[in-house]
């Protein structure tokens, strides 16, 4: 069955990745009853140490993210290196899987969740590197998931539908993100009833309405406001709807990840987020 698996994005967002941030992470997961966590293995740490690591906090390691720009300021070569990188370490921890993403767009940075800056060709580009790494990956081992991410080059309900329908189920599943696909104005059931086929991972978080229809802050400072991002349940996500487009044949893990709590601690934002889940899961998770 599917895990209630956490993201400590929170902790490292601002922190940085270093041991001590995610060992405060690992411990707060411990006492709030995750048994998984997303896979983001240090760098100086090998997969089997990291395993051993995150075992010792009664964690497993869940699919992680493959990020890159797609775009003109990398090389093909190299993106497809780094892929077989991660692809390896991933593999040696026994996952069978990961999520595909792009971020860091700077227009779509400073203006998200309207297609700043939209360019055919660039997309068509953008695709086709994608699937190119997604091949790499699936030589690898690792099933590649798209993503969705604000202010990545597959921003918009065009951006996505163009990259899964070119590139189709063989090439690349879907693993969305439910508060990602909200902000940019898609609502998330119908999307995922649409893609069910194809869904192998998600990253479940809510979305606040305030900044739904107020597009004049940039990325950094909607996501600063904590009027953004909500624990699920909290805003406007229909998760009814959400449960009821996936699969029962799912077999993905169910992901919580909140950037930005919008409560002060970091360790009540996930207290809450997996007393909803628990409940709201009830019959699709091992918890």
């Amino acid at each position: 069955m599917s895990r209630i698996a956490a993201n400590p994005i929170p902790y490292w967002a601002t922190a940085g990745k270093t041991r001590a941030v995610l060992a405060e992470a690992f411990a707060d997961f411990q006492q709030i009853g995750f048994t998984a966590v997303k896979a983001d293995v240090p760098d100086d740490m090998t997969a089997d140490a990291y395993r051993g690591w995150i075992a010792g906090y009664g964690l497993q390691p869940s699919l992680s993210l493959f990020n890159s720009p797609f775009d003109e300021t990398v090389s093909l070569p190299g993106e497809i290196e780094k892929a077989k990188r991660f692809a390896a370490t991933q593999v040696a921890l026994g996952l069978d899987r990961t999520m595909v993403s792009s971020m860091g767009r700077p227009e779509r940075l400073e203006h998200p969740a309207v297609g700043a800056g939209f360019d055919a060709s660039r997309l068509t580009r953008a695709i086709d590197m994608c699937g190119e790494i997604c091949r790499a990956l699936a030589a690898e081992g690792l099933r590649p998931l798209h993503h969705s991410h604000v202010g990545g080059i597959f921003e918009t309900e065009h951006d996505i539908t163009s990259l899964l329908d070119d590139l189709g189920p063989d090439v690349i599943g879907f693993g969305p993100d439910t508060g990602h696909l909200r902000w940019a104005g898609i609502d998330p059931a119908p999307f995922i009833h649409r893609y069910a086929d194809r869904l192998g991972g998600i990253h479940i978080k809510d979305c606040f309405p305030d900044h739904l229809t107020n597009r004049t802050l940039s990325y950094r400072e909607a996501t600063a406001s904590k009027r953004l991002w909500a624990e699920p349940g909290l805003g406007v996500v229909d998760f009814d709807a959400v449960l009821a487009a996936i699969p029962t044949s799912y077999d993905g893990d169910f992901m919580i990840e909140v950037d930005e709590p919008s409560v002060d601690s970091k360790r009540e934002s996930h207290r809450m987020s997996f007393a909803w889940a628990r409940k709201a899961l009830a019959a699709r998770v091992t918890q």
